[in-house]
Order: structure tokens, then sequence, then C-alpha cells
């Protein structure tokens, strides 16, 4: 029974659920920042590897519908690089930070953002961060040059870098008010615990007004209620529900079952 199940999620297709409401009056927690994006092919390249990645390419328009809003999928799907060319195409730095940051480390990002049309919403463009797990050290080291012109910390008691990884994101985080707000990946830098606490945070802000749209692989994260989740796979972006996700049931398999997938995957290694 066990392989069966694990065999299906390894190799099955995804069951995929259309859901045309999050849930009611959910969007009214939130005057939006962005509404929706579009995506204008003629200007991509016809080399270009954006054309290539299978949920991405049949792509013309996403419409967000919620304050809160999740990019799931495998590795390489085109989530971060979706996530990225919002960033980039509405005002923040690719290597993440505030509007106000403006540095480059190692200019690699896509030019998806040439393609785009963001709607935006009544929002507005008042205030809001790019958190990147990848890039967050850059960030850090630019805050720190900010400090040092600025007089004192901007995110805490104390600099960033002087904090560890998952601390140094969460102060960053409760430091912010309302606004738009795109990360990456945040749980690579927090424990369990800590995702709890951005759980907490992410639905206080929602409900004074803020956007959340978030990459992730954590199933702690995508439990916040009423969120919106966008799986991509090699069918295209499609809203899936909390349980289809694999970050749940892959965990939930682990979890339930540890010793006979271990042993599973100790015998597929051999």
């Amino acid at each position: 029974m066990l392989q069966t199940k694990w065999a299906s999620l390894r190799g099955s297709k995804k069951q995929i659920s259309f859901v045309s409401h999050i849930g009611p009056n959910t969007s009214d927690l939130c005057t939006m920042y962005i509404d929706y994006i579009k995506i204008d092919w003629s200007k991509v390249q016809e080399n270009s590897y954006l054309r290539g990645i299978p949920a991405m390419k049949g792509l013309e328009r996403l419409a967000f519908d919620s304050p809160v809003t999740f990019f799931v999928g495998e590795n390489g799907s085109g989530k971060s690089t979706l996530l990225e060319a919002i960033a980039v195409h509405y005002g923040f730095n690719p290597e993440g930070g505030s509007l106000n940051y403006s540095f480059s480390t190692f200019d690699d990002h896509s030019d998806l953002y040439r393609a785009l049309t963001v709607g935006k919403g009544v929002g507005g463009r008042r205030h809001g961060f790019f958190l990147r797990a990848e890039s967050f050290f850059n960030v850090a080291t630019k805050t720190l040059e900010y400090e040092r012109l600025g007089g004192g910390p901007m995110y805490g008691a104390e600099t960033l870098h002087a904090q560890s990884h998952g601390e140094s994101f969460m102060s960053v985080i409760n430091t912010l008010g309302k606004g738009l707000f795109l990360f990456d990946e945040p749980e690579a830098a927090l424990s369990p615990n800590r995702q709890m606490g951005l759980i907490s945070k992410m639905m206080s802000m929602a409900e004074a007004g803020s956007q959340y749209i978030v990459v992730t692989h954590s199933p702690i994260l995508l439990s916040i209620p009423g969120a919106a989740i966008f799986a991509f796979d090699d069918t295209g972006i499609h809203r899936q529900p909390y349980e289809q996700t694999d970050s749940y049931r892959y965990y939930e398999l682990f979890i339930n079952h540890r010793d006979s997938v271990v042993r599973q995957l100790i015998s597929s290694a051999e």
C-alpha cells in the first residue's frame, strides 16, 4: 500500500483543481497592489530559455484575488523566475530589498520583466520589500552601507550581519509596514517555529491591507486560510487546494510512514 502511494507521488500526473473563488470576501481584506499580470510573448526572444519552461509558455494572464498568494511546484518550474520578473517590473532591485534599494552584485536576472504588464490596484505603491533567500546576504551588506550613512540599524536593534540567517529574516519582516511583499522561499532561513511566526505576521498584515506573493515549498506557510495557491507544472499554472500540493502530500507521507519511506529510499540508492 505504501509502495503504491509512494510510486504514485513520484511518477503520476498531479491532480489539478480549478477554483474560481478563494472564499467569501477574502479579497476585501486587502486593497490589492497587484491585480493581475500579463505576458506579451512577442517581446520574448525566440531562442529564450523562458519559452522552454512548460508552466510558463502558455501563460498570458494571471489574476490575483487574495491578499496572500503562493507559487508552488518542482525546482526549475518557473516560480522564482516569474516572481523576480514581477518584482523588477514593479521597481524592486533584482537581488532584493525595499523599493529604495539600488545595487547589483551579479546581474543575472531574466528579461521577462520587459514582457510583463502589471495591473496595479488601488493599494498604490507606498511600501514594499522583495526578499530572496539566495541573495539576502547581499541585501544585508547593502543595508549595512545604508545604516552607516543613516546613523543606525534599520531592522531591529542590531545590524543584519550581526544576527543569524533566520533572525535577520524575521527582523526585516517584523519591521515592515503595510505594503506589497514578494518573498522567494523565506522558509530557507526559518525553523518550523519561525515559519509559524511568519504565518501570524502575514495574516495580521494582510488584514491591515498588505499583499503577499510568495514562492514556497513549505506546507506550514501554505496552510494560511484563504490563500490562493498556484501550482506550476508541465501542464501550466493552476489553482490547487492545499491538500493536493506536493509539499503537503510528500510531508504527510513521510511523517506518517517515516520508517518505511526511509527504507525504500535507502533500498533504491543501493
